[in-house]
């Protein structure tokens, strides 16, 4: 049987307070950057002894809910014990009648973040007030019908995870890789130390690959690097471009627009650095505006201003603002190797930045930043490796916004009883109705 209640009536807000320094140093915090916008994925974490001022205590399973600007929709579930900004309420079930994750995907419904965000207190740096949430009416379901509803919800929320765990560490082996080909120069100095030998295959340097490498090293303007490579500026292998913000009074610019415009907050939501969609569109008259045009797939993006560093390869056409630089690999090089170049120089492009209200890198000074330039074939082998790594870290982030999508879409379906889970063929959330 259902019935209707408020949130008040069957949700707890914890205010359970802690400063930094009463708690062990590895006590781990959440700050609303840790809270992936929307998406309701947590895609980081810092720690106690980074942080000083109060903040909240929350336990494993707690509904972690971000009130400062509720319309990001900064909702998890606290996968572990620590503490949190006092920008996030710690909300809890208020009986064993209320199903935790029930309470979860209401508090993550649109419905609900739309009340939130309609209550909020303060102009530019709006707040959720509790006391006006409290009042927000839903329908109630017994106690099997909210398991129910939060199992079919869960399903997809875990295959989402699996997916994005499986992409960091496909990342982190094309990083680690990058690495020991491009900086350390791992199968080079396997050569020269007599480690590697023709016809034979070592972790990461596969006996096809042997003749490819130089077995010597030479001195250069960046220190030793491989024999026949060359020290040549980034402008050499990419053309750079930047783009712009077209007018936000003309409504000519952008209702109904049908092009993809990036900024680089589209870059920082990302759990995977592949962009597919973007916040804003352009219409034919707002892409006008921009001299860079649209740039095409496979261009690498990456932020330049606060901060310098978010990135990301697109795989769609996009026009970007003021806030990137974008690189249009040249033939024979890999977006794939500019891309980890770039991540793993990070620093000597931060080097090169200036500013003093925020760092900016400008598209000159970033031109003229010295690259190791490895024989093309090198990079190739190097593409050819990777690549397949990469295509299943797009396949699984394109997965996971179908099902992001389905989840959302179903949930207000779910919530208001419009849809009941014994109307569902299987237990699989993917199966047609």
């Amino acid at each position: 049987m259902n019935r209707h209640i408020t949130l008040g009536e069957c949700a707890v807000l914890i205010r359970d307070t802690v400063l930094p320094s009463e708690v062990e140093k590895d006590t781990i915090y959440i700050g609303l950057q840790h809270i992936q916008e929307g998406s309701l994925i947590l895609n980081g974490h810092g720690y106690a002894d980074d942080v000083t001022s109060q903040k909240n205590h929350f336990q494993k399973g707690d509904i972690l809910f971000g009130k400062l600007r509720p319309y990001f929709r900064k909702v998890i579930r606290a996968p572990f014990n620590g503490i949190c900004s006092t920008d996030i309420w710690v909300v809890r079930p208020s009986s064993k009648n209320i199903c935790l994750e029930f309470l979860y995907y209401l508090m993550a419904s649109q419905e609900f973040i739309e009340f939130a965000t309609l209550g909020s207190e303060g102009t530019r740096m709006p707040r959720a007030k509790w006391e006006h949430v409290s009042r927000f009416e839903i329908r109630l379901p017994n106690l099997a019908e909210q398991q129910a509803i939060a199992h079919f919800l869960c399903s997809l929320d875990d295959k989402i995870e699996l997916n994005g765990r499986m992409n960091k560490t496909l990342e982190e082996m094309a990083r680690v890789l990058f690495k020991s080909w491009f900086v350390d120069f791992d199968p080079v100095r396997a050569k020269i130390e007599g480690r590697w030998q023709p016809g034979q295959s070592l972790p990461g340097l596969p006996a096809e690959h042997y003749d490819l490498f130089p077995d010597r090293l030479c001195t250069s303007e960046l220190g030793e690097i491989p024999q026949s490579w060359q020290v040549k500026e980034v402008g050499d292998l990419t053309t750079v471009v930047g783009g712009t913000t077209p007018s936000t009074k003309q409504p000519l610019f952008w209702v109904g627009g049908h092009h993809f415009w990036a900024t680089p907050k589209d870059l920082s939501s990302l759990a995977t650095p592949i962009l597919l969609e973007t916040n804003r569109k352009l219409t034919d008259d707002g892409l006008a505006k921009i001299s860079s045009g649209l740039l095409p797939c496979g261009t690498v993006l990456m932020s330049s201003r606060a901060p310098i560093g978010y990135l990301a390869i697109s795989e769609i056409p996009v026009a970007i603002n003021q806030g990137f630089i974008a690189m249009l690999p040249h033939e024979g090089i890999s977006n794939l190797f500019l891309m980890f170049w770039c991540d793993i120089q990070q620093p000597a492009i931060i080097a090169q930045a200036n500013g003093s209200t925020f760092l900016e890198i400008n598209k000159r000074n970033f031109r003229r930043i010295n690259i190791v330039k490895p024989e093309l074939s090198v990079i190739q082998a190097f593409d050819n490796t990777v690549r397949p790594l990469y295509e299943r870290m797009k396949s699984n982030e394109m997965q996971n916004k179908i099902l992001e999508n389905l989840r959302d879409e179903m949930l207000p379906k779910l919530l208001s009883g419009k849809i009941r889970i014994p109307d569902w063929k299987s237990d699989d959330p993917r199966s047609d109705r």
